[in-house]
């Protein structure tokens, strides 16, 4: 049973919370302030954590940070925050997902699934152990530093490489634009967001099958890219 850790202070919120994903096979355990959040995060290791960033005693951004100090549980920002840079923060501090309120408890459980589906990906573990990921459309090896596609070796410049090594190293997590442009570009270009186009439409033609319709490469607009597995 997948367990859920939902740190909210609206107590209206965490029982609708509770009862719906309860209904669903998951198990619920509660935490109404950052200090809850942390301790049972690293007590119960959770297998997802549905987070609220308002909450009494701390930002939830310092929340995400502690967890992510110790640990890779996915994180679902879950949030009346609505402006970009209250997103760019929370996800650039390691949140995997964000999602504002007021929300559909669809498109919530639908996350949440995609989110434990993530962790579990033959993948992500592979890429840990052996430095291999491999999906159905190309393998690449992290440690050798080669692609390929169908058979066929794939030649990415070092720029393509960087952009993919950021990507698969962190499967299923939303990579922001400015973090991207600053590991790989560096601090000058944190802006030129025209260069993450060009490379990523770069990266999609060398390896998915409908580049048009990316698989694994995929944008969040106008907030970055992440590797789906």
């Amino acid at each position: 049973m997948t367990r859920v850790l939902v740190v909210e202070d609206d107590p209206r919120l965490v029982r609708a919370l509770r009862i719906n994903l309860r209904a669903r096979g998951f198990d619920v355990e509660e935490a109404p302030d950052g200090s809850s959040a942390l301790r049972l995060a690293a007590a119960r290791a959770p297998d997802v954590i549905v987070l609220d960033l308002g909450l009494p005693d701390m930002d939830g951004v310092e929340v995400v940070k502690g967890v992510r100090g110790r640990s890779r549980i996915p994180i679902l920002v879950l949030s009346a925050r609505h402006a970009t840079e209250d997103k760019i923060r929370a996800l650039d501090a390691g949140a995997d997902d964000y999602v504002t309120k007021p929300f559909s408890m669809d498109e919530l459980l639908a996350r949440l699934r995609a989110a434990t589906r993530r962790q579990e990906a033959p993948g992500a573990v592979r890429a840990e152990e052996s430095g291999v990921v491999t999906t159905d459309g190309f393998s690449v090896d992290l440690v050798a530093k080669k692609v390929r596609r169908g058979g066929r070796a794939v030649r990415l410049t070092p720029t393509e490489w960087h952009l993919l090594e950021i990507l698969l190293t962190h499967p299923g997590r939303l990579i922001t634009q400015t973090r991207l442009l600053l590991e790989v570009w560096g601090p000058t270009y944190r802006a030129n967001t025209n260069y993450l186009r060009v490379y990523m439409a770069q990266l999609r033609r060398k390896l998915e099958a409908d580049p048009s319709h990316p698989r694994y490469l995929v944008t969040e607009p106008g907030m970055g890219y992440r590797f789906e597995p």
